[in-house]
C-alpha cells in the first residue's frame, strides 16, 4: 500500500497540482524499505504524471480562442521561443521544482516525440530522485 501511495504522490507531483512525492520517498527511506524498489517506483510515477503535462499541451492550443483560456498568446509565444532556443535537451531539467512542469507542457504543445520525451524526462526525474535517496540514508546515518 506504500509503495502505491508513494507511485501517487510521485505521478501528483509531476503535473501541475501541488504536491511532493519527495516528503514521501523520505519517509519510506527512514522506514527501511528498500532503496531500488522506491527509486522505481517513484521515477515511474513521476514520469508518467509529466505524460500527462505532455498531452495536456499536445492539445492545449485547440482552445486557445475560447474566453475561458487560461494563457495569452504572447505567453504561449515566449515559451515556445525559450524551448526553440534551448531544444529538447532542457527536458533533461524537467525534475527542477520551478519550471519543470510547465517545461514538460511546452514539451507537448512543440510536439516533441513522446519516446523521446519519456527518455530524456525519466532520465533527469530518476537522478533527482536518486539524490533525494542518497540525501536521505546520508541522513538516517547522522541520526
Amino acid at each position: 500500500m506504500s509503495y502505491l501511495f508513494l507511485f501517487i504522490s510521485a505521478f501528483l507531483a509531476a503535473t501541475v497540482l501541488p504536491f511532493y512525492s519527495e516528503v514521501v520517498l523520505f519517509g519510506m527511506i527512514r522506514a527501511g524499505e528498500p532503496a531500488g524498489l522506491l527509486l522505481l517506483v517513484a521515477a515511474v510515477g513521476n514520469t508518467l504524471g509529466s505524460v500527462v503535462n505532455w498531452v495536456l499541451g499536445r492539445y492545449l492550443l485547440r482552445f486557445q480562442h475560447k474566453k475561458w483560456f487560461y494563457f495569452k498568446p504572447a505567453q504561449i509565444e515566449k515559451m515556445q521561443v525559450w524551448f526553440q532556443r534551448y531544444g529538447v535537451w532542457s527536458l533533461l531539467l524537467a525534475w527542477m521544482p520551478i519550471g519543470g512542469d510547465p517545461l514538460t507542457l511546452v514539451a507537448g504543445i512543440m510536439r516533441v516525440n513522446l519516446w523521446l520525451f519519456i527518455l530524456l524526462v525519466g532520465i533527469g526525474k530518476t537522478f533527482r530522485y536518486m539524490a533525494v535517496i542518497y540525501f536521505s540514508e546520508l541522513s538516517v546515518a547522522w541520526f
